[in-house]
This record gives C-alpha cells, sequence and structure tokens, in this order.
C-alpha cells in the first residue's frame, strides 16, 4: 500500500503533500506514513494537503499535537491576553467553542451554524491599521497590498513557541485578481493572489548572511518584551511589516497587565532544525526588545538598535525569490514548521469579501534551541 508521497515544490523550500488510500485524514495516519510526513515538514518547511475542506477542528487540533509530544492542551497564546482589547492580536480570531485551540481568522461575517457558532464577522488583518505609512487609496485601486506583519506563531511571554501550525482554507477569495507587493527600498515587486500566506525560510535566511553576521547571529539571544503584543500596541510597523517603528510610543513596562522577569522569553536568534540539522534564522522583529550576548549575557543591543539589526538581518529573505506566497484553493491544508519559517498575511479585502479559515497552533513544552 503506497505511503505518504512528498512532491517539492520547485523553490528551496515547500511541497505537496498526497495521502494514502486508507484514509483522507491527516491525522490518522499509521505510524509509520506520520513519521514520513513529519520528516517531510522538517526537511521542506511548509506542506499543503489539497482536498480537505471536511477536516474537523478535532482532526486539525489531533493532528497538530502530533508533530509536539511535549505540547500542552494551551493554544500558543494566553486567550484572555490574546483577546485584549490592548493587544494588537485582538481583532485576529474567534474560537471555535467545542475546540477552542482552533481558531477561527478570515473576513466577512458568517451565518449562524458553523461549527456551534452564532452569527459572527471576522476582519482581516490589514496594514491601514498597523503600518506607519499606509497604501494611499489610488493605490489599493491600483491593486497594491503588503506583507502585513512577518511573524512565528507564539506568545513570546511564559509559553513556548509552537512547533507547528495548521491552516485550513474553508472559504477563500477566488484566484481571479492579483494584488502587487512593492518593496519601497528596491525596484522589487511581488504578484500574490488576494488572501495568500507568505513564507520564507530560516534556513534561507541565515544562508544569506554575510560570515560575520552568521557568527553574530549564532552568538546572539532575541530578548523579548513582556506581553509584547501589548507593549507595541499603539507602535506602527515598517512598510514591509518587518519590525515596528521606533518613536517612543510603546507601552510602559509598569503599565502593562502582571509580568514576570522569569517568565520572559529570552530565546536564541539561530535555531536548529532537529532533522536536518540546519541553521535557522528565526526570530519576531516586531517584538524584540533587545538583543544579549548569548555567552555573556551582556546586551548588545536595546530596543531600537535591536530593531535595525534584526529588519537588516531578516530583510534579503523577503525578496521576491525567496518568498513562498500559497494562493489558496478551498480545502487547502496547509501545515508549516513555525520553528523553520516566518509568515505573513497579505491581501487587502473589502468588509464583503468573504474568508474563512481554520488555524491551529498549540504552545510546546519547551524552547527551541
Amino acid at each position: 500500500m503506497p505511503g505518504v508521497t512528498v512532491s517539492p515544490l520547485n523553490r528551496a523550500f515547500g511541497a505537496k503533500i498526497t495521502l494514502p488510500s486508507y484514509t483522507n485524514d491527516p491525522s490518522k495516519l499509521n505510524e509509520e506514513d506520520f513519521e514520513e510526513l513529519k520528516k517531510a515538514l522538517l526537511t521542506y518547511s511548509v506542506l499543503v494537503v489539497p482536498n480537505q475542506a471536511g477536516l474537523s477542528p478535532e482532526s486539525q487540533y489531533a493532528l497538530t499535537v502530533r508533530f509536539d509530544p511535549t505540547t500542552g492542551a494551551h493554544y500558543g497564546h494566553d486567550e484572555k491576553i490574546f483577546h485584549s482589547p490592548l493587544s494588537v492580536l485582538a481583532k485576529d480570531g474567534k474560537c471555535v467553542p467545542r475546540r477552542p485551540e482552533v481558531m477561527m481568522v478570515g473576513n466577512g461575517t458568517f451565518p449562524a451554524g458553523h461549527e456551534g457558532m452564532k452569527e459572527f464577522s471576522l476582519e482581516h488583518p490589514s496594514q491601514s491599521t498597523f503600518h506607519k505609512k499606509v497604501l494611499t487609496e489610488e493605490e489599493i485601486a491600483n491593486h497594491h497590498t503588503r506583507f502585513y506583519r512577518w511573524h512565528i506563531d507564539a506568545a513570546l511571554y511564559e509559553f513556548s513557541p509552537p512547533v507547528v501550525t495548521t491552516l485550513l482554507g474553508v472559504i477563500v477569495p477566488p484566484k481571479t485578481e492579483k494584488q502587487v507587493i512593492y518593496y519601497e527600498d528596491s525596484d522589487e515587486k511581488l504578484e500574490v493572489f488576494t488572501g495568500a500566506t507568505a513564507f520564507t525560510s530560516g534556513k534561507v535566511a541565515f544562508s544569506l548572511l554575510s560570515e560575520e553576521d552568521k557568527k553574530f547571529a549564532l552568538n546572539t539571544t532575541v530578548v523579548y518584551a513582556p506581553h509584547p503584543y501589548i507593549y507595541i500596541h499603539n507602535c506602527r510597523a515598517t512598510s514591509d511589516g518587518l519590525t515596528m517603528v521606533s518613536e517612543g510610543k510603546e507601552m510602559p513596562l509598569d503599565k502593562l497587565p502582571h509580568w514576570e522577569e522569569s517568565k520572559l522569553k529570552k530565546l536564541p536568534m539561530v535555531w536548529t532544525n532537529p532533522i536536518t540539522g540546519n541553521p535557522h534564522l528565526e526570530f519576531h522583529s516586531c517584538c524584540v526588545y533587545r538583543l544579549v550576548n548569548s555567552t555573556t549575557g551582556e546586551t548588545v543591543a536595546e530596543l531600537e538598535k535591536a530593531r535595525e539589526i534584526c529588519h537588516r538581518l531578516m530583510r534579503p529573505a523577503i525578496s521576491p525569490d525567496h518568498v513562498y506566497a500559497h494562493a489558496w484553493t478551498e480545502g487547502d491544508l496547509c501545515f508549516f514548521h513555525n520553528r523553520g519559517v516566518i509568515h505573513s498575511v497579505t491581501g487587502e479585502m473589502p468588509k464583503d469579501e468573504k474568508r474563512l479559515m481554520h488555524q491551529c497552533n498549540v504552545a510546546s513544552g519547551k524552547d527551541p534551541k
């Protein structure tokens, strides 16, 4: 009986998966086939399984946690902090009532009945509410868009970053129109279908560094702000979505919800892939607080300089040649190694444009190394 079939995309990362004939539910793979799937995930970083429209939240959750034996039954964020009106994530989604680790994200208003929900509305993240310099009405009319926020899925306070995120396209915009990302610091541009999810590889990002920068990255720890998504609530992002503009608008530490020094996340700038052994440049520049020397603990860059350094190191990796922008087809199940890539929402959507995704990630029991 043929097992999992892996068909690499024609690029540095990413692959399409065909499931074996005995199941169309990836959470129900036998142990041998699941190990092949896990190996493919850690090798190719982003996997797509088509025709998963009927995948239940229970199966999506079961698949997600199967990748990480250390994980607990906790969404990747503290839900109270995630939904706080002071968090930049507050409007990002709603939990499936019976399986709250699965988050519904998207755009538009949906009638009662979906996964036990009453009528509910979702709002697609927009650069117009997050970036310092926003697109003009004319640019939007001319089909411009932006990378919204490059990130890893992680609370970056108290909880360890999830190993994998699964994302199911339940309702997606038709692939009838492309939008264009223009890079402000170059002549580059990238065409994407509306609502495409953009990925870049931490392995590729590390490989693009100079030898001096590789040495720096390997010896640097990223210290994240306490409750970072509240800390940056009043800040605005750079136009490429890589980090925040430093204007002194961060919430004072004594105004944040209660936090403890011992729960701050202090993570290496480079994470090692447990299957390939490859170094991956992995950090969330929007949430960085300072950079320290991994050996001595000495601070090497405070907030503004830390943001500048992180932006400079990661910027080459988001050039068009290194970005995979997944154009969604209804029923696509995309799962990605959350410790091997960073990703971003794209797309400008009118309020009546329907998009509904089921997203699941669960906090790990161990930090990456």
